[in-house]
């Protein structure tokens, strides 16, 4: 069932179990499914996010992570509010261009690609700037696959008593977090990240006080957050609109089969692990890492063409013929490609995976 290893930020590698479960076809109005799956699903993500489950809750939505992200800020900023968004890769970049399109009052603090965001650069604009009512930044920006100081930026933020939204796509359910102990409003990710289900819908773990906020504020139909909320609830775990049923099995398969390997701190230790032997063997092979260790994720990894005159389409392609397929780079300071750490992906994969570079011909 694996024509090759994905060693990508998502779509990711998945279990031979997680792909089985879509095989079976669900009716979206049955009981089954939406009771026992999507409600189970809404419950348990509040559960991941945070042992303080009762302030919290979770909407599931149709679409990509992106569609999630356009959909909170459309939705929790109204008019008269105005978004400091906080950037160093294109994630952050494409809260800009959101808030570009929808018409919101914003500005944007933009760092280096290879540097994190600063919290000292935080406090002394939020410290001038007392109209700015929601902060919104990317934990772990896989443009390069540096990791946000969430923590430090959090208790800036909260000291400020601003509105926090943190775009977690890559980092939920790999990276262990607290929504409510670092008073985070809206947490968004993706079916098809650190969960390892499979693409077709994002979800938001929503401080409930806020969510209630965002009633009648959306100009769009499909991405208001709060009407997708109230018919989840009302209906017992129904969607608006078609809900992708297979999709959401798939979903639910993975959030198991990431309980039975330990929850997400065992997640996150095997993550370091295969990020450890990816990089000491691609260092031993004489190539070079984007970022300092100290910043980097352990969800992907950027690396430095090896010299002047490497073929990235070749070594690609070498690579995918001995089973194995990685990412270009997205800066444009450098030339990169990205080598990703998650999925059902292990540290023999990434023996495996150096073995192979020492094959091909770069």
């Amino acid at each position: 069932m694996r024509p090759y290893v994905l060693l990508t930020p998502g779509p990711l590698t998945t279990t031979d179990s997680v792909k089985q479960t879509m095989m079976a076809d669900w009716c979206t109005w049955d009981e089954d499914y939406n009771v026992h799956i999507v409600e189970e699903i809404r419950k348990e993500l509040v559960a991941l996010a945070t042992p303080d489950t009762d302030e919290y809750t979770s909407i599931l939505m149709q679409g990509s992570g992106t569609y999630c992200v356009e959909a909170v800020i459309g939705s929790a900023i109204k008019p008269g509010d105005k978004l400091l968004i906080l950037s160093n890769g294109a994630y952050g970049d494409r809260m800009g261009n959101i808030a570009e399109y929808h018409g919101i009052d914003y500005d944007m603090l933009a760092f280096d690609e290879t540097e994190q965001v600063s919290a000292e650069y935080v406090d002394d604009y939020l410290a001038h700037n007392a109209e700015i009512t929601h902060v919104a930044v990317v934990h772990c920006e896989t443009t390069t696959g540096i990791l946000n100081p969430l923590e430090r930026l959090a208790h800036i933020v909260k000291m400020y008593g601003k509105k926090f939204i943190v775009d977690a796509m890559s980092s939920f359910g790999g990276i262990p977090l607290d929504v409510h102990k670092l008073g985070i409003d809206f947490l968004i990710s993706s079916a098809n990240k650190c969960i390892q289900g499979v693409p077709g819908f994002g979800f938001i773990i929503a401080r409930r006080s806020e969510l209630m906020r965002c009633k009648g504020v959306s100009k769009s139909l499909s991405l208001d957050i709060y009407d997708q909320w109230e018919t989840m609830e009302k209906g017992h775990g129904k969607w608006r609109f078609t809900s992708p049923t297979h999709v959401v099995r798939a979903f639910k398969q993975a959030m198991q089969e990431l309980k039975e390997e330990g929850g997400i701190e065992a997640r996150h230790r095997r993550y370091c692990q295969n990020h450890d032997v990816l990089v000491q063997g691609m260092r031993s092979l004489g190539f070079r890492t984007l970022l300092p260790d100290e910043v980097q994720s352990p969800v992907i990894t950027s690396f430095l063409y090896p010299h002047d005159g490497f073929d990235f389409k070749s070594f690609y392609a070498q690579l995918k013929e001995r089973g194995f397929v990685i990412y270009p780079g997205k800066i444009s300071q450098a030339d990169t490609f990205r080598i990703g750490n998650i999925g059902d992906v292990h540290p023999a994969d990434f023996t495996r995976l150096i073995d192979a570079i020492k094959d091909c011909r770069y």
